[in-house]
């Protein structure tokens, strides 16, 4: 149930709000917003009656949040926030005929996507591409995306879920740090310093498992929460990191990182590709899906698994396609 038009604040008085927040001073915030201390001061007025608190305490050199108004500033930043992405939403996209939302990770985006992203625009005129980066699931229903793409579980509220790829660990470092740390195999690493991946706590434990080895101390070193900060990380000597091969081509064929020579890792997640359950009939979703799983190259290894890697390099016409669809 709404509350009363008497009981909501407009959208001049929360801005008028904000600023005064941020700026500690109504004569400050009225050179922000174009308007006269007074107006802005009785703007702020006015949201105090329509709130019944007050949300400043005047002083002499200007104005002090109340607890109220530490409270209510939260919330008054975050519709504000919003309503300027939604704006700059909608005029980003004038002239377009449909926008494709898409959610990713930020280093599968900047590292992977983004630099293929423009062959799948070439191929649809007027379809504008918005992309945001979401390291979590969310619920499809409450959030406008079109595809989100997910590490992980095949599991998402209120979507369908296509397998899109599984990825290959290694073990790098800078050609400097491993000479520098007598650092050839997987038991050099012992006094090593290990980067730590914050979305992926467990991931030097499970990675020694899997080439049997141990380490006193698979949780300790520097942690970084996108794998773009630990691979540049590595680059610049501070350790050796754990980082699928796709995001780390550049840095590879350039030299300035070198893989220990255990065979790749097929970590015990895998990519996925999510589409609204709503949007099942959706041909643009539907051929961006089919594009991304073009873009990939699987390589079945039994009939329990499917191992397989992003490539560079179009698929073979032997190559095929699976899709695991919850």
């Amino acid at each position: 149930m709404l509350l009363p038009r008497s009981l909501m604040p407009s959208f001049q008085e929360m801005r008028a709000f904000e600023a005064t927040a941020r700026h500690g001073s109504f004569t400050t915030a009225g050179r922000e917003l174009s308007l006269t201390q007074s107006a802005v001061s009785k703007q702020v007025r006015q949201l105090e009656d329509t709130l019944g608190v007050q949300l400043f305490i005047r002083l002499p050199g200007g104005v002090a949040l109340t607890p109220h108004g530490e409270r209510f500033l939260l919330s008054a930043r975050r519709i504000l926030d919003d309503c300027e992405k939604a704006t700059h939403a909608i005029v980003s996209s004038v002239g377009s005929q449909r926008t494709l939302r898409i959610a990713v990770l930020p280093t599968f985006a900047s590292r992977w996507l983004i630099p293929r992203l423009p062959a799948f625009i070439a191929r649809h005129d007027g379809v504008t591409v918005e992309l945001t980066t979401e390291p979590k699931p969310f619920d499809m229903v409450e959030r406008s995306v079109d595809v989100a793409i997910h590490y992980g579980a095949p599991a998402w509220p209120n979507g369908d879920v296509t397998f899109l790829c599984r990825e290959q660990i290694v073990a790098v470092g800078s050609p400097a740090y491993l000479r520098a740390n007598h650092v050839k195999h997987v038991d050099d690493l012992q006094h090593a310093t290990l980067l730590q991946q914050a979305t992926r706590p467990h991931i030097w434990q499970q990675w020694f498992a899997s080439v049997g080895a141990e380490h006193p101390y698979p949780y300790r070193g520097p942690m970084f929460d996108q794998f773009a900060m630990t691979s540049q990380a590595a680059v610049a000597g501070m350790g050796i990191a754990l980082v699928p091969t796709f995001l780390i081509e550049r840095e590879l064929v350039r030299g300035e990182l070198q893989a220990l020579p255990n065979p790749p890792w097929s970590g015990p997640g895998a990519y996925y590709l999510v589409t609204p359950v709503a949007a099942a009939g959706d041909a643009l979703v539907a051929d961006f899906v089919d594009w991304m799983l073009g873009q990939v190259s699987y390589r079945p290894s039994d009939k329990a698994d499917m191992s397989s890697r992003i490539s560079d390099h179009s698929a073979s016409s032997n190559a095929t396609r699976s899709k695991a669809r919850r």
